[in-house]
């Protein structure tokens, strides 16, 4: 009898044994079917974020601008300086100013009441350093500018200078202050937009 008891014994602890073996095992199955579920989820998210990023495109200009607010120059000599950036990339901008800034080469005043300088074409001209060196930071930033747009052959289509609102200095004297603006672009769009002008244009006093 006591043989046969144990022997049941034995058996139910067997099969409760059995049992949690088998929970144990559906539990790891029911958790990696969970985390098999979780995986493709993410694999899905990361997917469709890739697509985002590839369909989304960088949103380019096809030009660059930079603005000189409030700067301590002349704007009489700011005008004169200008004319002589139309048409220049930033960097031979830069290197005209840094030759006036060096008294190499001089920044032509023809209407001005100036004293003659050397080089072509050169009735009148000053050295305006301090307006130099002031513009010369301006025209780095449409530099940098016009390469962060990926402006190929970048060129100075526009160069304005306004007056600002100047402050009263002592003696009831108004102080100088210039507004600067440059406009960059490729050179192609430059050089049509010369041959529109041209062609728009027409003699005076021709019949129609």
């Amino acid at each position: 009898m006591v043989d046969e008891i144990k022997k049941t014994e034995g058996k139910i602890e067997t099969k409760e044994s059995e049992k949690k073996t088998e929970g144990k095992i559906e539990t790891s199955e029911a958790k990696t079917e969970v985390s098999k579920e979780v995986s493709k989820d993410l694999e899905d998210t990361k997917k469709e974020s890739s697509t985002k990023k590839k369909v989304e495109k960088k949103v380019t200009k096809d030009f660059a601008i930079a603005n000189g607010y409030s700067l301590k120059i002349s704007p009489k000599y700011s005008i004169f300086i200008c004319k002589v950036l139309m048409g220049k990339s930033p960097e031979n901008a830069v290197k005209r100013l840094e030759d006036v800034v060096s008294m190499k080469r001089a920044i032509p005043m023809s209407g001005l009441e100036v004293g003659h300088k050397k080089g072509k074409g050169m009735s009148g001209g000053k050295y305006p350093r301090n307006a130099c060196i002031a513009i010369i930071e301006v025209v780095k930033q449409v530099g940098a500018n016009a390469i962060v747009n990926e402006i190929e052959d970048p060129v100075i289509v526009i160069a304005k200078s306004n007056q600002a609102s100047a402050p009263q200095r002592r003696g009831g004297r108004k102080a100088k202050r210039t507004h600067i603006y440059l406009e960059v672009r490729s050179r192609k769009e430059f050089l049509l937009g010369k041959k529109k002008t041209k062609r728009g244009k027409t003699k005076l006093g021709a019949k129609k």
